[in-house]
């Protein structure tokens, strides 16, 4: 796997002997990206686990405690030492506490997932989102490195986003800060997972693009067939597409005027489109904006491994803090 562009000094402050690695998962619904990351950066060693959150919370943790003991057990049988866990999961993370207060994707309800790792290991332990940590990763490490204010817009089946500042990812009074995909936009369309009719997500996300393709058309596509429809001239998917930007467009002009941000950072599966995201998503923010900045609008740079780089920063970060 091709390694990120890293910043010549360390990641975390201080200095980190040669040997030293963090245990870094980034636990989704269906499947876990796990590193062996170094303190400045660089990747080790990956792996790649089936969640299997089907057979429920109780399995997943253990399945979880179970690959980071694994990877801790590699790290030291290649002459490595690992040094401290990081762990990403989706929801609401009290990353205070340690805790992942809830998730739909794993079932989790107020879980002390730290607490179990620091207890399965022996090793200092951090928590966090995982869009936050992803987007942790992309401000230090990835396409807003250099920049001091990031807005990370993850846009897959849903839509979240993390903000950055100095490299600090910000979760908010109650862990569930970012939750841009549930600014409502469309007022009179479709009902969101939340409950609410017209959210961003509902009307932007990847799965959302997929469904209004379906609606009109009667024919399943996914948002990359959609895009690659649009880019060949058929009316129903340049439609679909048009609306699509036009609903991110209204989001990212809300997150402008409420964040300032430099920099923001398209990443997620909508954001394999490019070029043909990112150019008119650009016109169509520029045409709302008044007294705000325009920012740089980016496509990520680090992909899936986002999140497990992020998750290994952040475990850095709890363990240099004094």
């Amino acid at each position: 796997m091709t390694e990120p562009a890293v910043p010549a000094t360390s990641a975390a402050t201080g200095q980190a002997p040669p040997g030293d690695v963090v245990v870094a998962l980034d636990v989704g619904g269906t499947g876990m990206k796990c590193a062996l990351v170094r303190p400045d950066g660089r990747v080790a060693h990956t792996e790649r686990h089936h969640t299997r959150a089907e057979r429920g919370p109780a399995a997943v943790v253990e399945s979880i405690l179970d690959v980071a003991e694994g990877l801790a057990g590699k790290a030291r049988a290649d002459g490595l030492t690992p040094v401290a866990v990081g762990l990403a999961v989706p929801g609401v993370v009290d990353e205070t506490t340690g805790r992942a207060v809830w998730s739909a994707n794993l079932g989790f309800r107020d879980v002390p997932l730290r607490e179990l790792v620091i207890a399965r290991l022996g090793l200092p332990a951090a928590l966090g989102h995982d869009v936050r940590v992803g987007g942790l990763a992309e401000a230090r490490l990835g396409a807003g490195r250099g920049t001091r204010h990031v807005l990370f817009l993850a846009i897959g089946t849903g839509i979240a986003a993390a903000h950055v500042v100095d490299g600090s990812a910000f979760g908010g009074a109650h862990g569930a800060a970012g939750e841009l995909g549930h600014v409502v936009v469309r007022p009179d369309g479709p009902r969101c997972g939340c409950g609410r009719l017209g959210c961003l997500e509902a009307v932007a996300s990847a799965a959302a693009v997929g469904r209004r393709y379906a609606t009109l058309t009667g024919i399943p596509a996914t948002a990359a067939e959609v895009v690659a429809r649009a880019a060949g001239g058929e009316e129903t998917a340049a439609r679909v597409w048009r609306e699509t930007i036009d609903a991110l467009a209204d989001g990212l002009a809300i997150a402008q005027a409420l964040y300032d941000t430099e920099v923001v950072v398209l990443g997620g599966g909508l954001a394999e489109a490019g070029a043909d995201l990112l150019d008119p998503l650009g016109v169509a923010l520029r045409q709302r904006l008044t007294f705000q900045t325009e920012p740089r609008l980016l496509r990520a740079a680090l992909g899936d491994e986002a999140g497990s780089l992020g998750a290994a920063l952040l475990a850095l970060d709890t363990l240099n803090r004094p």
